[in-house]
């Protein structure tokens, strides 16, 4: 990467360059990470340490309760962690006979939560600090408080309305009943101690003890079918990854049950189409782009689920060269057509990425989904839960049809690029809808167009919905506008600042001579740290 680009896109920001570096969506968090890498920690450590803050400072999006993934780079391979988590014992379609789709809130969204398990698993293979030391930053912003940032206060306040209902949801997150606004310090002293409970036994008390007995007898208390075997049984697991290709590079996911299959065959699609011939901001190579993840989400909302599921078509099958030429050629650079795609659902999630001077290199996003997930907050703990559940389907046909033990689609996903041996960038694009859409965004403009990681992020981006449409932000240029409406796509404009709906993304991207480049997306409130 040689920082080539000469793109002007708004922003107060210029890209981070540093040997140490953090990159995520609050700024307190990014320094809780590189606190570890100054202690003499390593990347894994500095990773988990602000994954563990995210928790505290952006509740919005994540906690306790939440699920993760991880891609991994050593300094020698690549590493892949699902840490989603499965089904109660007790689902199946039957339990939700009568229903046309899964519930979004309460108990009867909530799968198993697997963050806990993540930072145990990556602490432990990787990291070199003692795992209690982790939590400090945490435990501190816990329990002494610490100031809601401008970007999170919208959506806690977004959430608080939607959510006040929810079982503990109130006692938990809306003090005086209603949510803390920006500037105000926010107290939540039961997380803390959670917190220390979960440092002190290595996850254990989350999984089989004191914190996993609160939250089954809540789940009970309010109709909920989770149960002690199902929090006990729960494993996070090291899965590899799976990758394409495009020119010298090959953009690595997680494999199903996450999305990250879509940002594979969007990308492998393009690779057969006319784009590099096209600039970065070029209408035309922005229709291609549309229509290649119209048909790659089309192929996840088809086929995608748990993996052990995938019977009929596998992912060998969805990234073979020969369908991706195919699904290539049934794109007309004349005019949009609906493919029958359908968008991921909106979410609430975040994401980090760190690196240090060794070389290793962490991807990592921890997710409720839906903004403050099921909406349910267990009382005096500061654990509220995911609603993952919320993505199955209900179609018995549907490789992602719900039953017992069973991993949801996911939304989130970590990316990772290589070359040919050496890591080029660890990112990520938080938010639902956009996230594969995003990957792929972010990798043509690093690498086709020469964008710096913080270019990347600032550039205006689109998101396909459904059908014909595509959400476009309002920083579009109007003549992109119209001729991208010419071609037929029937376009929603949505303002950067208040939609959520573009998602945020960071980025560390490798330098040739040593040392990184980071972007922290203007979107959120973050920033990419380092020294």
């Amino acid at each position: 990467m040689h920082l080539r680009a000469t793109h002007a896109y708004p922003s107060r920001r210029s890209a981070v360059l540093a040997d140490n570096m953090v990159a995520t969506s609050q700024p307190l968090a990014a320094q809780a990470g590189l606190a570890m890498l100054a202690q003499g920690g390593n990347a894994a450590d500095a990773a988990i340490a602000t994954a563990i803050a995210l928790t505290v400072l952006e509740p919005t999006g994540n906690g306790v309760g939440s699920d993760a993934f991880a891609i991994l780079w050593d300094g020698k391979e690549l590493h892949g962690l699902n840490a989603s988590g499965r089904a109660p014992a007790a689902w199946s379609l039957d339990k939700f006979a009568g229903r046309d789709r899964m519930p979004m809130h309460g108990w009867d969204s909530v799968t198993v939560p697997g963050a806990v398990s993540a930072w145990v698993a990556v602490s432990t293979r990787f990291g070199k600090l003692p795992f209690a030391d982790l939590f400090v930053p945490a435990i501190r912003y816990a329990e002494q408080g610490f100031l809601v940032s401008p970007k999170i206060a919208q959506l806690w306040a977004r959430g608080g309305d939607m959510m006040k209902d929810q079982p503990g949801f109130a006692q938990t997150f809306l003090p005086g009943g209603k949510a803390p606004g920006a500037g105000e310090r926010f107290v939540n002293k039961p997380l803390g101690r959670t917190l220390r409970l979960i440092a002190q036994t290595k996850g254990t008390a989350f999984y089989k003890g004191e914190l996993a007995e609160a939250m089954i007898a809540f789940s009970q208390a309010h109709g909920g079918v989770m149960t002690r075997e199902d929090l006990a049984s729960h494993s996070a697991d090291w899965c590899g990854t799976i990758s394409a290709g495009f020119d010298d590079v090959a953009l690595h996911e997680i494999p199903p049950n996450g999305q990250g299959i879509a940002a594979l065959i969007g990308l492998g699609i393009l690779n057969h189409t006319n784009i590099r011939d096209l600039d970065a901001d070029d209408p035309h190579a922005m229709h291609l782009q549309i229509e290649a993840m119209k048909l790659a989400l089309s192929d996840a909302e088809h086929h995608v689920g748990d993996i052990d599921h995938m019977t009929e078509v596998t992912v060998q099958d969805m990234l073979d060269d020969s369908y991706l030429a195919a699904r290539a050629k049934l794109i007309d650079p004349t005019r949009a057509q609906d493919f029958g795609a359908g968008a991921p659902k909106r979410g609430g999630t975040v994401y980090l990425t760190a690196a240090d001077a060794s070389g290793m290199m962490v991807s990592f996003i921890q997710s409720n989904y839906a903004g403050f997930g099921s909406g349910v907050a267990v009382p005096d703990t500061g654990i509220h839960l995911q609603n993952r559940g919320w993505g199955f389907s209900l179609d018995p046909a549907s490789a992602n049809v719900v039953g017992p033990g069973k991993r949801p689609f996911h939304t989130i996903i970590p990316g990772f690029l290589m070359g040919k041996t050496d890591p080029i960038m660890s990112f990520g694009v938080m938010g639902g809808p956009m996230q594969a859409q995003g990957h792929v965004q972010m990798v043509l403009r690093t690498q086709l167009w020469g964008q710096d990681p913080q270019m990347a992020a600032d550039a205006p981006r689109w998101r396909v919905t459904q059908g014909l449409g595509v959400a476009c932000e309002t920083t579009l240029p109007a003549t992109t506008l119209e001729t991208l409406a010419g071609l037929g796509h029937q376009l929603e404009m949505e303002e950067p600042d208040t939609a959520f709906g573009f998602g945020g993304a960071q980025l560390i991207h490798r330098l040739p001579g040593g040392g990184f480049a980071g972007g922290s997306d203007p979107r959120k409130d973050g920033a990419a740290v380092g020294f």
